[in-house]
């Protein structure tokens, strides 16, 4: 079913249980995560930076005195971060859950948890001509290829999954609408944007006319929002073996990624320096669902789903 349309679950709060347990014990939830646990870090795909800066870290914080110290980037970018040990995260996030898996598993990690979905279509200025045209039902597509060299952005695919699921998509659509060459066409019309958490600024700025982005980025930033068609918006867990009909292989690593459903998972690193407050994070992830619909993305009735060794202070 579309992203619009999935049931989004509602997930029963430990926070109470939590809670009342604290001080039925004597302490408090934060002062069960230790008293050198004052701040956890997170390396994070770059479209959940509002969601952590605006929703989840402040939730997180109220709850348990930790705060959450989160950095974004492509999601391609954070794996190769942490194989290359630039960076030394506690909680390690991925908006591509596949990605995460094939990456870090072994070495690294051994489990994780997915926890939300989203879904992929433009995120657009609706004052620019591009969008009054979008706005009055014209194709997308056929506004796309009439737009000028850097008009709409993408993610740099070598990066970032949702740069090379805008490729992914292009060919899809190519297919779905007869459009010849379409993907290729495309590809020599967009921007390559380096930086996923700036996919929108310059949509906001009104010098591009929009970018192909998750439905929760556009939400951030209160832009409109069109959707693709379920055939390569890669929001229904259905249509699964129909992404997988295309890939795209980012130049650097040699990573070769078939189309698949948008889902997040969040695991522990498995050197943290903070695991306490890292497993508190990703059980708060679990649990506290309202927060990511609320940042607009979708959690329906498949979600939370673990994979792997689970530690047993993550309850699924």
């Amino acid at each position: 079913m579309p992203f619009s349309d999935a049931r989004n679950r509602s997930a029963v709060s430990r926070r109470e249980a939590l809670l009342t347990a604290g001080s039925l014990g004597g302490t408090t939830v934060a002062g069960c995560l230790g008293s050198n646990s004052r701040s956890v870090s997170v390396l994070s795909a770059g479209s959940l930076a509002r969601t952590f800066e605006d929703h989840v870290g402040p939730a997180f914080e109220e709850e348990t005195g930790v705060e959450v110290h989160g950095e974004y980037y492509g999601a391609n970018a954070v794996m190769r971060m942490v194989e290359d040990r630039t960076k030394h995260p506690d909680v390690i996030v991925s908006a591509d859950a596949t990605l995460l898996r094939d990456r870090l598993y072994g070495e690294f990690i051994d489990w994780d948890v997915e926890f939300a979905a989203n879904s992929v279509g433009i995120g657009y200025n609706e004052e620019t001509e591009f969008g009054q045209r979008l706005d009055a039902g014209k194709p997308w597509y056929q506004l796309a290829l009439e737009t000028n060299e850097g008009d709409i952005a993408i993610g740099d695919p070598d990066l970032d999954p949702l740069g090379y699921r805008a490729v992914q998509a292009f060919e899809l659509a190519e297919t779905e609408h007869g459009l010849e060459e379409f993907r290729e066409t495309m590809m020599d019309l967009v921007y390559e944007e380096p930086e996923e958490p700036q996919m929108m600024a310059g949509v906001e700025a009104g010098s591009r006319a929009g970018a192909i982005v998750y439905r929760n980025m556009a939400i951030d930033h209160g832009m409109p929002f069109f959707e693709f068609p379920d055939e390569y918006n890669f929001a229904n867990p259905e249509l699964a073996d129909h992404y997988a009909t295309v890939e795209f292989t980012t130049a650097e690593e040699g990573y070769t990624a078939h189309g698949r459903p948008v889902i997040y998972n969040a695991t522990v690193n498995g050197g943290a320096d903070e695991p306490d407050a890292g497993h508190r994070l990703v059980q708060f992830l679990i649990d506290e669902s309202d927060l990511l619909v609320d940042a607009g993305l979708a959690v329906g009735d498949s979600l939370p789903r673990p994979e792997g060794d689970v530690p047993e202070e993550i309850d699924v």
